[in-house]
């Protein structure tokens, strides 16, 4: 999730298309978001490790 974000965000960038910066930055957020909650030992959804 956090390389398809980064993925949008360069596009949108590059391109001038705010929607896929918009929706890049969101994933990138969740992403991170996910990945320190899996990290420190949480279950994200059902798993005990988030990748």
């Amino acid at each position: 999730m956090i390389a398809v974000g980064l993925i949008l965000l360069l596009i949108g960038f590059l391109t001038g298309v705010s929607f896929l910066w918009t929706l890049g930055v969101i994933l990138l957020v969740v992403g991170a978001a996910l990945w320190i909650l899996g990290s420190v030992g949480h279950a994200v959804g059902g798993r005990r490790h988030y990748w």
